[in-house]
């Protein structure tokens, strides 16, 4: 089946069409107010992404401590491996509560508050990423404190 290109700035299409891959991940398609199976899809085709972003911070952070505490005086102090188990649980069962809050503001609101699901969906990605990331200024500063003081 043939289908005519978006040629048409005015198009939904054309739209659609010409965001970015990034653009496509961060924000919906700007469209009709979507129902909670669509909002569902929506978070749910993003998870992956979330956990590999999560889970490359959280190596990252691991690997830096890891190497800091190697590096102190003393005995070094690691993670307990069921605390990073506990803390990828709760990682994912606060991006279920994403979807969940994203189909209430819109049945609440109606289509004027399309953009709250991938707002907070971004707001949620950066905040998971950043918290991932909080252990390795505070074991540097906990090093530094304890070799000046």
């Amino acid at each position: 089946m043939y289908r005519a290109p978006c040629l048409r700035e005015s198009t939904l299409c054309y739209k659609v069409s010409s965001m970015g891959t990034l653009t496509r991940f961060f924000f919906r398609a700007p469209h009709a107010a979507p129902r909670t199976g669509e909002i569902w899809r929506w978070w749910e085709s993003r998870r992956l992404a979330y956990n590999a972003a999560v889970l490359a911070a959280g190596a990252t952070t691991v690997g830096a401590v890891f190497l800091m505490e190697l590096l102190t005086p003393g005995r070094p102090r690691f993670p307990h491996p069921l605390i990073i188990l506990i803390y990828a649980v709760l990682a994912n069962l606060f991006f279920t509560l994403g979807p969940i809050a994203d189909a209430l503001i819109m049945k609440i609101g109606g289509r004027e508050y399309s953009e709250a699901g991938p707002m907070l969906f971004r707001y949620g990605f950066v905040f998971a990423v950043l918290l991932t990331l909080l252990p390795i200024p505070v074991t540097a500063l906990r090093i530094f404190l304890g070799v000046i003081l």
